[in-house]
């Protein structure tokens, strides 16, 4: 089972996608994308992991996301955030890299039909088209990645104001 769970900052999708993890039932692997680049965003993960279950197994992977969802156990993968990992890879020396690492994601993410999956991300293209080629880029990719994961999962959920709205699959 592959769920997408896609929303805006502070939407609530986290929190949707933790509780997802914990009623599997199921031993969860957390997949961190997230890096402290400053004390705000140290802050943010600080917080993220409070509200992780300590028996969870988190793996780190800022860059090599397919990597590490090959190498998450068996049961239940929790991979938070999708927007951060697409930031970390574009704004990495080489940004043109990202066509081979989203194309490994998504071989990943079809090689893994033994575990539950549940992929968090953020919806960006709701607004303005953004000043500046690198953010253009940004939301381009996001909006791309997004639509192909959607067309794998058989879940995508909105969230907006800690409201889940079912855009494929049963409701739950």
């Amino acid at each position: 089972m592959l769920t997408l769970i896609l929303g805006g900052a502070r939407s609530g999708k986290s929190r949707l996608a933790l509780q997802r993890a914990e009623a599997t039932g199921k031993p969860v692997s957390f997949i961190a994308t997230a890096q402290a680049h400053d004390a705000e965003m140290a802050a943010r993960i600080a917080r993220h992991q409070t509200e992780r279950p300590p028996h969870w197994n988190t793996i780190e992977a800022p860059l090599d996301l397919a990597g590490a969802i090959r190498a998450a156990g068996a049961g239940c993968i929790v991979v938070d955030c999708l927007t951060l990992w697409l930031t970390n890879c574009l704004c990495r020396a080489d940004p043109a890299a990202f066509d081979s690492q989203r194309a490994a994601l998504l071989d990943a993410l079809a090689a893994r039909r033994d575990a539950d999956l549940i992929l968090v991300g953020n919806e960006t293209g709701l607004g303005i088209v953004p000043l500046g080629e690198l953010t253009r880029r940004f939301v381009d990719e996001a909006g791309w990645l997004n639509q192909d994961l959607a067309r794998l999962a058989d879940d995508v959920v909105f969230v907006a104001a800690g409201l889940p709205l079912v855009l494929k699959g049963t409701p739950r």
